[in-house]
């Protein structure tokens, strides 16, 4: 949708495990709070965007780029794209803005990155990128597994069509439509991430996610939102409230 000033667009990135359609029910709020375009890809080894011969958050951010195609090729100067990304998506964001890409990122928002990494966490992560495909017998047991690596156990029903995009069904079995050596993308060096954008940036947290501090965050030297009462997935559980992020960069 264009107006005298340009394009908005906006770009949805999910977290690790889980696909686009996590935004799913962003859908009526956006038509009522957000005039212009957005897209929610899947990353790459997530939903239907193949898997990397090896992930880093630089490659899956070449990834975005080269799915947007024409819509990147029509950016102009005086259009706005604005990216919100959830934890692994958010980091993906980060990296989308780096000057050297040449996307017009005007500004990032970053919701729920874990900004420090112990090393046995970086030792399970590359354990879980090691491991085999899971096929499962049943959707329902597919359907549950799923919710638990995406971290949306609780937040969505089984049988939702958010958990339809992260399954596949293949010869009369299940497994995640996720790869797993996704799981190996390291830890973000988040310092060089930020040196490397000239965009304003805001990182933002649930009061309530294990996953991040605020003290964390803050050492970054870049506006920090603490969102009260909600959790890791605050995007999920509160949508009005992390969309109310964005305001500033309307």
């Amino acid at each position: 949708m264009a107006d005298e000033t340009g394009t908005r667009q906006l770009l949805l990135l999910h977290g690790l495990g889980a696909t686009g359609e996590v935004w799913l029910p962003w859908a009526p709020l956006l038509e009522r709070r957000w005039a212009g375009r957005w897209l929610a890809p899947d990353l790459a080894g997530h939903g239907w965007s193949p898997p990397l011969p090896a992930y880093t958050f630089a490659a899956l951010a070449r990834r975005v780029v080269a799915g947007l195609g024409p819509v990147a090729d029509r950016l102009g100067p005086r259009d706005r794209l604005v990216v919100l990304g959830h934890s692994l998506g958010g980091v993906v964001a980060l990296a989308l803005a780096a000057r050297h890409l040449g996307l017009p990122v005007d500004a990032v928002v970053g919701l729920g990155i874990k900004a420090v990494w112990s090393p046995a966490e970086l030792e399970k992560a590359r354990e879980l990128a090691e491991r085999p495909v899971t096929w499962f017998a049943s959707r329902d047991e597919a359907a549950r597994r799923y919710l638990r690596v995406s971290g949306l156990a609780g937040l969505f029903a089984p049988d939702h069509p958010v958990v339809d995009a992260g399954l596949r069904r293949e010869d009369g079995r299940w497994r995640l439509a996720m790869d797993p050596a996704a799981f190996g993308v390291g830890e973000p060096r988040l310092p060089a991430l930020l040196a490397a954008t000239d965009v304003p940036v805001l990182l933002a947290r649930g009061e309530q996610d294990p996953m991040v501090t605020d003290a964390q965050l803050k050492e970054f030297g870049v506006p920090v939102a603490t969102l009260p009462g909600l959790g890791h997935n605050a995007h999920v559980e509160d949508p009005e409230t992390v969309l109310a992020l964005l305001d500033p960069f309307h």
